[in-house]
C-alpha cells in the first residue's frame, strides 16, 4: 500500500466506548488509512454503533469468526459467554450492518501487504500464538497482519513481518488499555489507549448481562473473570 502511516485494529467485539477513543487517538496522530482485522461484534452491547462507525469510515475489515456467529452461522465451540451473547445480538443488529457483517471478506491483500482475522490456513478461526518461519515461508508477501489471539505482537522473519495488533475492545495481554498498531517507514509499533470501562459495564449491566460476562475488562485477563472485591 502506498500510505506512510497505517494504523491496524482488531477485536473491537462491541465495545464502542474504546473503539471511539481509539479513532480518536489515529485522529490526533494524523492517520488517514485504517484497516480491520475482523471481530467487529461480539462479547458486548455496541455492535451497531461499531459497524456503523466503520461503515462510515468506509475502513478496509475482513471478516472475523464473531462477525460469522452473528450473520447466523452457529455457535462458538468455545465459549459459553459467547453463545450466551448471540441472540441478544442476533436480535439488536441492524439490517444494514447484518448485510454487511455478512459481505464482509476472508482476507485482504494489496501489494506485499496480507490480511486476515485468524491465520492464513483458516482465515477465520486459526490462532497464531506461535507463528514461525517455517509458517510464514509458504506464504506470498512482506507484511502480514492478523488479531483473533487478542494479544499484541510482532515478529520478524526472513524478509517478513507478522503483526497482530492486539485487541480494541477484550485485550488479553494482562494490559487493560485498548490496543492497536501503527505501521509506518517498514516498521510496527503499538499504541495503548486508556477508556472508560466502567461504561461498558454499565451498558452490560442495562442489557442484562453482570460482570462475569465483562470483568475481564479491568484487568486485561486471558479470560472473562470477575474482578476481586476489596
Amino acid at each position: 500500500m502506498t500510505p506512510q502511516k497505517i494504523a491496524f485494529i482488531s477485536d473491537i467485539h462491541g465495545n464502542y466506548v474504546a473503539l471511539d477513543r481509539v479513532l480518536q487517538k489515529i485522529d490526533e496522530l494524523e492517520i488517514t488509512t485504517v484497516l480491520c482485522a475482523g471481530d467487529v461484534v461480539g462479547y458486548h452491547t455496541q455492535i451497531n454503533q461499531c459497524c456503523n462507525v466503520l461503515r462510515e469510515r468506509e475502513i478496509i475489515t475482513v471478516m472475523g469468526n464473531h462477525d460469522w456467529y452473528v450473520g447466523g452461522h452457529g455457535f462458538c465451540p468455545r465459549s459459553k459467554s459467547v453463545n450466551d451473547m448471540l441472540p441478544y445480538q442476533r436480535k439488536k443488529i441492524s439490517v444494514e450492518n447484518l448485510k454487511w457483517l455478512e459481505e464482509l471478506p476472508l482476507q485482504f491483500s494489496e501489494g506485499g501487504l496480507r490480511m486476515v482475522h485468524g491465520g492464513w490456513a483458516n482465515p477465520i478461526d486459526e490462532y497464531l500464538n506461535n507463528p514461525t518461519e517455517e509458517y510464514f515461508a509458504q506464504l506470498e508477501g512482506q507484511t502480514f497482519v492478523s488479531g483473533h489471539t487478542h494479544v499484541a505482537r510482532v515478529d520478524q522473519f526472513d524478509g517478513k513481518t507478522y503483526c497482530n495488533p492486539g485487541s480494541v475492545g477484550q485485550p488479553r495481554d494482562l494490559d487493560s488499555r485498548a490496543s492497536f498498531a501503527v505501521f509506518e517507514d517498514g516498521q510496527f509499533r503499538f499504541e495503548r489507549v486508556e477508556y472508560d470501562i466502567e461504561e461498558v459495564g454499565f451498558l452490560m449491566d442495562k442489557a442484562g448481562f453482570e460482570e462475569y460476562y465483562y470483568g475481564g475488562l479491568f484487568t486485561g485477563a486471558q479470560r472473562l473473570q470477575r474482578r476481586e472485591k476489596n
